[in-house]
């Protein structure tokens, strides 16, 4: 599906300034917002949506991509995990790496170098979930509290206490960096009084310090579709952390993994169990519940049925996330040697054992043929 012209989706002409970008994002964040639109599906897209053409537009040189190519001029630039480019967080790539390093030794700063003050977009985070096999294949919510840095409900990511000023910095004279000669050499540093942001705050944030975020701890509600599985991930738009400089924020992944369970292990759609039988029932068969996540179901089990054998139930497995049919639950039968029996029946066994003796292969063809490659392996050896 073709992307939608950036500057429509804020509403924004093409003429329009960074200050007029800033606020129609703004006032359509707050409209989308997940959470103040929990009941529509189609909100946290158009969430997405905003925040992308906001990082391209609000960046000079991504907006003169943008507007000089298109979407093909920012693709894979806008949203995803980390940001775009080198190291996530919003920084632009190869250009940015080779501004920074030639910039602060040649003095050069060069055209590659990104602006600090240009918003920025927050890094995405990573919340580990581990669930129980029962709330994974039916589906379920949980909430999970997620410590993160958000934008200054204060200052709104600016840094300076609401109606102060900001003022060019003495030291850099508003330029961010500063020249330093020694001998021949000149070196262009980082300015050691604004950081390289070039401007000076009056009057910090009475909240942030001057930061322009905030650290909290926020409690989400994480729909959990049936089906899921170890290794999948669940992204929450714009729950990660906040923005610099008004930037949009990052996303949340929720990594899934499922808790180790008392009678199934799971292999994608399949499940399996050991189902444990007695050497009567083994012998002579017989009829055996097991229990399946739907419930308990009867296993028929044959007549000289050997430990390890495979019986599959058709459909009793996990239906995946990504569709398609259930898949089977495969039962291990491991037959169980009696424990702690009292002297009759230590008797009984050994008449029965004294009536198999001598039939040969009989009634333990593979005890025979093991034993019979014993011998021939050690009549090889001698010969």
């Amino acid at each position: 599906m073709s992307k939608r012209d950036y500057y429509e989706v804020l509403g924004v002409e093409r003429s329009a300034d960074q200050k007029e970008i800033k606020k129609a994002y703004r006032r359509l964040a707050q409209k989308y917002h997940p959470d103040r639109n929990p009941d529509d599906e189609t909100a946290a897209e158009k969430f997405r949506e905003v925040s992308d053409a906001y990082e391209v537009l609000s960046d000079s040189e991504k907006r003169s991509a943008y507007d000089q190519f298109g979407h093909a001029g920012v693709d894979g630039q806008a949203g995803g995990f980390g940001g775009g480019g080198f190291g996530g967080g919003g920084a632009g790539g190869f250009s940015d790496i080779f501004g920074d390093v030639f910039g602060d030794i040649f003095g050069g700063g060069g055209g590659g170098r990104r602006n600090p003050n240009a918003p920025q977009r927050g890094s995405d985070l990573r919340y580990n979930l581990e669930i129980d096999l029962e709330d994974a294949v039916a589906g379920t919510t949980v909430d999970i509290r997620v410590p993160r840095l958000a934008e200054c409900g204060q200052c709104h990511g600016d840094g300076a206490e609401p109606g102060s000023n900001k003022s060019a910095c003495s030291t850099c004279n508003g330029i961010g960096q500063v020249r330093m000669q020694q001998g021949f050499f000149a070196v262009q540093q980082t300015c050691p009084t604004c950081h390289g942001r070039g401007e000076v705050i009056e009057t910090p944030c009475r909240k942030c310090h001057g930061e322009g975020r905030v650290k909290e701890t926020r409690t989400l509600s994480v729909k959990i579709p049936a089906g899921v599985d170890t290794g999948d991930r669940i992204r929450l738009n714009g729950e990660g952390e906040g923005g610099l400089n008004g930037g949009p924020a990052g996303d949340l992944y929720v990594q899934v993994a499922i808790k180790s369970h008392e009678i199934f292990e799971r292999d994608g759609r399949d499940l399996h169990c050991d189902v444990p039988i007695n050497f009567v029932d083994a012998t002579l068969g017989g009829e055996l519940e097991v229990p399946t996540l739907d419930g308990r179901v009867k296993l028929k089990i044959p007549p000289e049925t050997q430990t390890g054998k495979l019986f599959r139930l058709r459909g009793k497995g996990v239906k995946s996330v990504r569709g398609g049919p259930p898949g089977d639950l495969i039962c291990k039968v491991v037959t169980e040697t009696p424990v702690n029996l009292n002297e009759d029946q230590k008797d009984l066994l050994r008449r029965f054992q004294e009536s198999l003796d001598g039939t040969g292969t009989k009634h333990s063809p593979r005890k025979s043929g093991f034993f019979e490659g014993v011998r021939k392996f050690f009549d090889d050896m001698r010969s």
